[in-house]
């Protein structure tokens, strides 16, 4: 089982900055792709921006210019840099991971995990 750690969110002014970190643990053989989606209060959860494990990247047209997904892949961890936050990305933001777990002898099952949600508001 991949369970994922996130940390950095928080309340923020409209224009600030935050930075969103995540963590997978447990027995991983590949992270292929990582990303962050948000949800709002009676809205459906969106991807924010997503990167695999090239570096290749993709963002939502509302942060474009804004936010920057990043890797580092010796610590298995991704990164959200938030700028110009706008109170409309108020949200509850969560991490995601898909890969391959590792038995302990060759690639495992494939998984889909996710964080418990971070919660970042931007005041106006």
């Amino acid at each position: 089982q991949v369970q994922l750690v996130e940390s950095g969110g928080g309340l923020v002014q409209a224009g600030g900055s935050l930075r969103l970190s995540c963590a997978p643990s447990g027995s991983i053989f590949s992270i292929n792709i990582m990303g962050w989606y948000r949800q709002a209060p009676g809205k459906q959860r969106e991807l924010v921006a997503g990167i695999t494990n090239g570096g290749s990247t993709n963002y939502a047209d509302s942060v474009k210019d804004r936010f920057a997904i990043s890797r580092d892949n010796g610590k298995n961890t991704v990164y959200l840099q938030m700028n110009s936050l706008k109170p409309e990305d108020t949200s509850v933001y969560y991490c995601n991971a898909r890969g391959l777990t590792w038995n302990g002898a060759r690639p495992g099952k494939e998984y889909n995990s996710w964080g418990q949600g971070t919660q970042v508001t931007v005041s106006s």
